[in-house]
């Protein structure tokens, strides 16, 4: 446990922080299972869901939460599904 006030203080910031990408985290794994199911079921809204979990990922590379490549990778995936169901 710290003792000095300034270390005190960012046990609380990243606490609060780690709430936080928990939660963009969550959001984004939800993303990308609900596109997956749409892709799987052959959904009208496949194109949609692709589009969310995108848009979700993207979010998450620009708040740190994923590397850019690995972002580019898991896009690419999706993409590649949606082409491949039609």
């Amino acid at each position: 446990m710290p003792n000095i006030k300034s270390a005190k203080k960012r046990v609380k910031v990243i606490a609060t922080k780690t709430l936080q990408n928990k939660s963009v985290r969550s959001d984004l794994r939800t993303a990308v299972k609900k596109a997956d199911v749409a892709l799987e079921q052959g959904t009208e809204d496949k194109a949609l869901a692709v589009r969310a979990a995108i848009k979700k990922i993207d979010s998450a590379v620009t708040k740190g939460i994923l590397h850019k490549n690995n972002a580019a990778r898991q896009k690419s995936r999706l993409a590649l599904k949606l082409n491949q169901a039609g």
